[in-house]
């Protein structure tokens, strides 16, 4: 089984996903991740993100570790969702996404383009979604426990310039899948979230049986 979990940033896709697998014991992919990846190799060996050749190039993964906290930085997010406008990007970095998804047993993705590209043939679809208010109060409170000196302001412009990009790029734009199920968050607890999502995901197996 295959479940794809889409959203913008701050969402709450991430942590639904990573219930969601818990829940029904499948491995997870945080597909940001990958590019998030793209974007450290880029700041780390002093790459042009506005150079699609340079953003390929940074498309290697030998020396990077995905534990790292520096993937969750702020500037790391600004520059991976730079690069994710680049085609020849999401190409290279479409095969890995795919045979994590048709693994044997399936598994559950998230991120911006799975239930359209990635894997339309999922079982289940989920589009996690919140306002921009709400997506970027959250952000600011995690980045306030990981001792980042910001403000709501700031979080929420940024917040606003990835969903413009994001939804605006010409590849795989973030969009809800014309079969995913539509799962606002702004007013839910993180509990109740994931409790929602479940009954989504049983809801649409049992109507596939």
């Amino acid at each position: 089984m295959i479940i794809a979990v889409d959203g913008p940033a701050a969402s709450g896709k991430g942590t639904i996903a990573r219930a969601l697998a818990r829940h029904y014991g499948l491995p997870h992919l945080d597909t940001g991740l990958l590019y998030r990846a793209v974007g450290l190799n880029l700041l780390r060996w002093g790459g042009d993100p506005d150079s699609e050749f340079a953003a390929v190039r940074a498309c290697d993964f030998a020396q990077i570790d995905f534990d790292d906290p520096e993937l969750k930085s702020e500037t790391v997010g600004g520059l991976a969702s730079r690069i994710s406008v680049y085609s020849l990007v999401r190409e290279t970095l479409l095969s890995r996404q795919q045979e994590f998804a048709r693994q044997t047993g399936g598994a559950v993705l998230d991120g911006r383009d799975i239930g359209t590209v990635i894997a339309p043939e999922a079982e289940a679809k989920l589009f996690v979604t919140a306002s921009p208010e709400a997506r970027a109060t959250r952000r600011h409170a995690e980045l306030v426990r990981m001792g980042k000196a910001v403000h709501y302001d700031d979080v929420l412009l940024d917040i606003r310039a990835r969903d413009e990009r994001d939804m605006g790029r010409s590849t795989a734009p973030l969009l809800q899948a014309a079969d995913a199920d539509l799962l606002d968050t702004s007013d839910m607890t993180i509990d109740a979230a994931v409790q929602r999502a479940i009954a989504l995901v049983e809801a649409r197996l049992q109507r596939s049986a």
